[in-house]
């Protein structure tokens, strides 16, 4: 009889000292590609599209101490294979020669342990020192002191769902000047304009953001705004004047990083967002959820993806695709400070 490959149970006490055992129970079965090239210190990004710093970031912040099952680092790494693959449990099953149900359980637990912790990686700037940060890095990003009010930028994007499980759904996403989210509200189907999906967040119920004095940039997608949360939208077409013209352009320069920042997110989790999900409509708005945690993840770690699609009015793009280093999407978003 064949065992499962991704742990081989074995009960075994290690005899530290005279007075002191350590039960083990499983050992990892290394004959699983996989989990031969993750435990051998070889690159996870083909296999998770994580870097193996962020797979410890992740793994610290769940601080899950599993002493019974799979184990806390075997299960993350079945969440991080399905979820950028986007594969069916049975394809991941065989992946981690585990069983079919097993593959689903830990898929929707290890998601409901990462939205668990969503308020400790998306988050709105905690003191007067990071928002400072925030408007000095879009004044930086539009050229120009205009935009020194400026703490965040707004945009949604749409979520397929394979019928018949259910409506599509859409994502309305915050971003700071380094492309980290500091707020998300998914849920809406995707046929709702994305106004008001807005008009019906809690960043526009609750009143908590921006703080007085401040705004967010927002496309034509959106009203311009004064109350309840101020929005700063372009001029629209056709754009009469010069002055309206070089607006249109600043706003442009600073608002694009919002869609670098999902087009990031896309381009790591392409089965999510490009794809016809094969997920029921209430597990969707965790799956995505998941999805910006680990994006704020990766930043934090220096684990960088180009986005495929660079928005058309960047000012540069680099055209290469694939894995880039921290430095040079520095040097895609822009300066930081003026």
């Amino acid at each position: 009889m064949k065992p499962y490959a991704a742990t081989i149970t074995v009960h075994v006490v290690l005899h530290l000292s005279s007075k002191q055992s350590r039960t083990i129970y499983c050992r990892i079965n290394l004959s699983v590609p996989v989990l031969d090239r993750f435990y051998n210190q070889e690159d996870t990004r083909p296999d998770f599209r994580l870097s193996r710093e962020s797979l410890a970031v992740l793994l610290n912040l769940l601080d899950q101490d599993r002493r019974h099952g799979w184990g806390a680092t075997i299960e993350i790494l079945v969440f991080t294979f399905w979820l950028p693959s986007g594969a069916s449990y049975r394809l991941v099953s065989r992946v981690f020669v585990m069983p079919r149900s097993t593959v689903h359980t830990i898929v929707h637990r290890v998601t409901e342990e990462v939205v668990a912790i969503r308020h400790q990686v998306i988050h709105l700037p905690k003191t007067p020192e990071d928002l400072e940060a925030v408007s000095r890095g879009f004044a930086g990003l539009a050229r120009h002191r205009a935009f020194l009010k400026a703490v965040g930028a707004i945009d949604g994007c749409h979520i397929h769902i394979k019928c018949p499980s259910g409506p599509d759904a859409a994502l309305m996403a915050v971003c700071d000047h380094q492309g980290c989210f500091i707020d998300t509200y998914v849920g809406w189907p995707g046929s709702v304009h994305d106004a008001r999906v807005l008009r019906h967040s809690p960043l526009y119920r609750q009143l908590v953001y921006p703080p007085p004095g401040h705004f967010i940039l927002a496309d034509g997608g959106y009203p311009c705004l004064q109350r309840p949360l101020p929005l700063i939208t372009p001029y629209k077409r056709p754009v009469r004047g010069v002055g309206a013209q070089r607006f249109n352009s600043h706003h442009s320069r600073a608002r694009s990083i919002i869609e670098r920042a999902l087009g990031m997110m896309k381009t790591r989790f392409r089965a999510i967002f490009l794809q016809a999900l094969e997920v029921h409509h209430t597990f969707l708005p965790h799956v995505v959820t998941a999805c910006a945690v680990l994006h704020n993840i990766c930043l934090s770690a220096g684990d960088i993806v180009a986005p495929v699609d660079e928005p058309e009015d960047d000012g540069a793009e680099d055209g290469r695709g694939g894995w880039v280093g921290g430095s040079q999407w520095c040097s895609l978003a822009g300066p930081t400070v003026i």
